[in-house]
């Protein structure tokens, strides 16, 4: 299939709006070009992962789009960066590659993005209508974009994503064309537990493995009769593109373009999922094998909502924590946090903010051989045993909240260990 450009496109990539902007269009072209794609797409907004400092090189290319004039041409919200520029926490990056991330979340700001620093910009205000074409970074913001809003983005990498945000264009091509979004496997959760649907704890694990049955197939889920709401679609996301190559999963009856009519998809698969399938998949999450203590607890990958702050509250009563629990956010629920006074109350009780970051992509805990993170986030679980060094225990918010407090693991009430 041969790429057809408009002739303003053609221009822009020839330098008429400058280099930065030419730089951009090139990237967004050629990408197109290797994905086949017939033409390219206007899209209304974006969301940049490229933002976290891997190395220099993403540094420079972010400095050399702001010295060829580059600016964003529609609303982009920023990922995580690899500095907690809040000051809420502290961050142990070596004085040279703080110095280039600092330079990095710079260069960002001044190609006009906002300094949203969150996983979750959908829950800090940033949701696109319904159908409208966005290009997003970030997998669980993209999976939540695709199934939760049911606007359409692909999984956009590093520096691609910032080049359609400047060109305000993005390849024709995956799940921007409706015929791609028709679910291939039906994934029946009709034999599960109510009650287990119903706890907060259920999501992550049915993410999890949801994202290893399907791999990146579009999956709708059926046997769901009550809306889990959003912070369990989130977790469910997050878990699902961590395992998988999870971009879109429907719910039958609840997600909105499973909502509408679409109910007559006919499916070439049915996988009934099993308590004995979700028991297996719950164990997976937990790398620690019946530790007598926990070293610190992590919470909010994704990022945490305000209402899951007022979880945690309730769940810690007041209660001093023996280890700290790192409680992952954006700026949208610290500046409720502070408005409310509540962020002083909780770091009172041992709670350790993290804003514009988390503990998976820099280096905030203690280095500790052999030390054990306990976390309700079925993403943490998957990513912190490789990028932190500390084996993993899933479990419940509550039960988080009970280990913190005793230093030992509690699950469901009781203590574990020898």
């Amino acid at each position: 299939m041969t790429l057809q450009l408009t002739d303003e496109e053609r221009e822009i990539a020839a330098g008429s709006q400058g280099e930065g902007a030419a730089m951009a269009m090139r990237i967004v072209v050629e990408a197109a070009r290797l994905l086949g794609a017939a033409r390219l797409i206007p899209i209304k907004s974006a969301h940049i992962d490229g933002a976290l400092y891997h190395g220099d090189s993403g540094t420079l290319l972010a400095e050399r789009l702001v010295r060829g004039g580059a600016r964003v041409a529609v609303r982009s919200t920023l990922n995580v960066g690899a500095l907690d520029l809040t000051g809420c926490s502290q961050i142990r990056l070596p004085d040279q590659q703080r110095g280039m991330a600092r330079r990095m979340m710079s260069a960002y700001a001044e190609l006009g993005c906002e300094a949203s620093w969150t996983c979750a910009p959908y829950q800090a205000g940033h949701r696109p209508e319904f159908g409208t074409d966005v290009a997003w970074g970030e997998s669980n913001a993209v999976v939540f974009c695709n199934s939760v809003l049911g606007a359409r983005t692909n999984r956009y990498g590093d520096f691609l994503d910032i080049a359609c945000a400047i060109s305000a264009r993005a390849p024709e091509t995956g799940l921007h064309l409706p015929a791609n979004r028709i679910p291939a496997v039906n994934v029946d959760f009709s034999a599960l537990d109510r009650e287990f649907l119903a706890s907060d704890v259920a999501w992550p694990v049915l993410g999890s493995l949801y994202g290893r049955l399907v791999g990146d197939a579009i999956g709708i889920i059926t046997g769901v009769e009550t809306d889990p709401g959003e912070d369990d679609l989130k977790a469910f996301g997050a878990a699902a593109a961590s395992s998988g190559a999870v971009g879109l999963f429907h719910i039958d009856g609840i997600t909105p373009e499973a909502r509408n009519g679409e109910a007559g998809w006919q499916t070439s698969e049915i996988i009934a999922v099993s308590p004995e399938m979700v028991a297996d998949a719950r164990s997976r999450l937990s790398t620690a094998i019946r530790p007598d203590r926990i070293d610190a607890v992590a919470i909010g990958s994704p990022h945490l909502s305000i209402e899951e702050f007022r979880r945690l509250e309730r769940a810690l009563a007041g209660r001093k924590l023996s280890v700290p629990l790192y409680a992952c956010t954006g700026r949208h629920a610290l500046h409720w946090l502070e408005e409310s006074r509540r962020r002083k109350a909780l770091e009172a009780l041992g709670v350790v903010i993290v804003a514009d970051t988390c503990v998976v992509v820099t280096p905030i805990m203690r280095e500790l051989a052999g030390g054990v993170l306990m976390t309700n986030s079925g993403k943490f679980a998957h990513y912190a045993p490789g990028n932190t060094g500390y084996d993993v225990l899933y479990a419940s918010l509550e039960e988080c909240v009970e280990s913190a407090v005793s230093g030992r693991p509690t699950l469901n009430g009781i203590h574990h260990g020898h």
